[in-house]
């Protein structure tokens, strides 16, 4: 079969990214291996796709700091298309820049790198709410009172690195679905699509969350969970989050996006 050269491939991206997760959604009583052939498509698409596609170049930019880091946000979206089904955009993020742990209650996503480097942070909430029988730990610092129905139970899945020439970076409602997204040695930019798309209406809402320290690992050979963040993580590691307001230091600009434009 002849290739379709024509259709600019983020396009391409959008019809499959609305084919396979329609069909998701009502997979319960479909064909699991149509499901499963819909998604192989897309991860192939998007595998593709690079920063050239979407007409996007990397920029030389500074680490933000005081007046000048107030002025400009540490991370812009760029928005593309968004439907009840999806929504596709690019994140830019400046040198030095981070997006911080924060959840896609029920969403499925994909990240790929379009220039740049990210370290990705995934975790997975072992359960929404305490029970009586559960005993948290001791914190370094402690915790006050009402800061104690925040605490999530959690388990780190995985901490690795993804450039352009990696594959996405992938999540699903019960699976790698918390991330922390770092920029690394320079600006990055990354391909991002949500399905649903984020919507409080819908019990979809973005928390943001913090990774907590243990009185007992703050005493172990005198390591912090910082300095273990670039350490290869070969077994899922049992942590704590508290949920926090959005972290005074990260808001997130708006771009025009220079690509071919989407339609359905």
């Amino acid at each position: 079969m002849p290739r379709d050269n024509k259709t600019p491939l983020i396009q391409k991206i959008a019809k499959q990214a609305h084919i396979t997760f329609k069909g998701l959604k009502s997979s319960a009583n479909g064909d699991n291996k149509l499901v499963a052939d819909q998604q192989s498509e897309l991860i192939s698409l998007v595998t593709a796709v690079r920063a050239a596609d979407l007409k996007i170049a990397p920029r030389k930019t500074k680490p933000s700091s005081g007046t000048a880091g107030l002025q400009s946000p540490p991370v812009a979206y760029m928005h593309i298309c968004e439907t009840e089904v999806f929504s596709i955009g690019v994140f830019l993020l400046r040198t030095g820049a981070s997006i911080p742990l924060h959840d896609h209650p029920g969403m499925n996503g994909m990240l790929k790198v379009l220039y740049g480097k990210v370290s990705v942070r995934c975790f997975d909430k072992l359960e929404d709410n305490l029970t009586v029988s559960t005993v948290p730990p001791h914190f370094e610092p402690p915790l006050a009172p009402c800061q104690m129905a925040s605490l999530r139970r959690s388990v780190l899945r995985s901490v690795s690195e993804y450039s352009e020439t990696s594959g996405p970076c992938l999540l699903t409602p019960l699976r790698d679905n918390l991330h922390q997204i770092d920029a690394v040695e320079g600006p990055a930019a990354f391909l991002d699509i949500l399905a649903p798309p984020y919507n409080p209406d819908d019990g979809r809402d973005c928390h943001y969350y913090k990774v907590l320290q243990t009185v007992a690992e703050g005493e172990t050979d005198g390591k912090t969970n910082k300095d273990q963040q670039g350490e290869e993580k070969d077994k899922e590691e049992e942590t704590w989050l508290l949920e926090i307001p959005q972290p005074e230091d990260f808001w997130c600009g708006g771009e025009p996006y220079p690509g071919p434009a989407v339609s359905f």
